[in-house]
């Protein structure tokens, strides 16, 4: 994945969840937490994205009425509880299946 489209990913990502540790995002792409850093200085250029301190490196979270889908378009979501056990389980997969059940959080976890 590029830095474009890991970038695209992110946004979407954080629009889905509102916010998130750096650590957090950088386990589930697979990268560094600079680089998810240096991705949200460039995001932070377009969209209205803030940094929050934290006791554990600090984090990033969307500000409240942005969102990078409509929000009543009857898109189905994953349960808090779902949401949960695959959390839990990709920290037992690699490759493709870490990719695919990566996707799926990124695509329906609230």
């Amino acid at each position: 994945m590029g830095a474009a489209e890991r970038r695209q990913r992110l946004l979407e990502v954080l629009c889905f969840r509102r916010q998130d540790t750096y650590y957090n995002l950088a386990c589930e792409f697979g990268v560094s937490r600079e680089t998810i850093r240096h991705d949200i200085v460039v995001l932070m250029c377009s969209y209205p994205i803030e940094t929050v301190r934290g006791r554990f490196g600090g984090g990033v979270r969307v500000l409240d009425g942005y969102y990078c889908y409509q929000k009543t378009s009857g898109r189905k979501s994953l349960t808090p509880k779902q949401t949960s056990l695959l959390r839990r389980l990709r920290k037992q997969l690699q490759g493709d299946d870490l990719d695919t059940i990566n996707s799926i959080l990124v695509q329906f976890a609230p």
